[in-house]
């Protein structure tokens, strides 16, 4: 006679059931708290496409400002993109751009903060994403060869588990 199956251990994965089925994490006794995420990334592009950013004549126009915009407008838009994010009334979205002609590279950082039972961390890692898509597809008639890359939390703070900031 064989023993009964244990149950499946607890998956450290909180988007899965004890089946192991994915589902949207319950929040709802979960406290209200301040949160705060931040986020970087970089695209890494030809000397000549950087300079056509860093002096403003890219074709298609203002690339930074417009990345800003597409930024905080991917940070509102998270829960339509990724399936298991709750929808959150986000309460700032900062976004900003770093240019380094030395290694022909534009750094993206995006601050989103919330008051509410979830982090943001999903919404300042899209806010980055986004903002480094766009400048690809305002540049990539000139360089379709740039790379994004690093993309990252770099910090949160706020609800159960208190802050946590990266050590790289």
């Amino acid at each position: 006679m064989t023993a009964p199956a244990a149950p499946p251990p607890a998956s450290p994965l909180t988007h899965f059931d004890a089946q192991g089925q994915a589902h949207m994490v319950d929040v709802a006794a979960k406290a209200e708290t301040h949160r705060v995420a931040r986020a970087s990334g970089v695209i890494r592009m030809q000397p000549a496409t950087f300079e056509l950013i860093a002096q403003g004549r890219a074709l298609k126009g203002d690339v930074i400002g417009v990345a800003r915009i597409a930024a905080i407008q991917g940070a509102k838009r998270t829960a339509e993109l990724i399936p298991l994010c709750h929808p959150l009334p986000i309460t700032r979205v900062a976004v900003d751009f770093e240019l380094d002609r030395e290694r022909s590279e534009v750094r993206c950082t995006a601050q989103v903060e919330t008051l509410g039972r979830t982090g943001v961390e999903m919404e300042a890692l899209t806010a980055v994403q986004v903002g480094l898509l766009t400048v690809y597809d305002m540049c990539k008639a000139a360089d379709r060869g740039m790379v994004m890359g690093e993309i990252r939390v770099l910090e949160k703070r706020g609800g159960k588990s208190g802050a946590w900031v990266s050590a790289a």
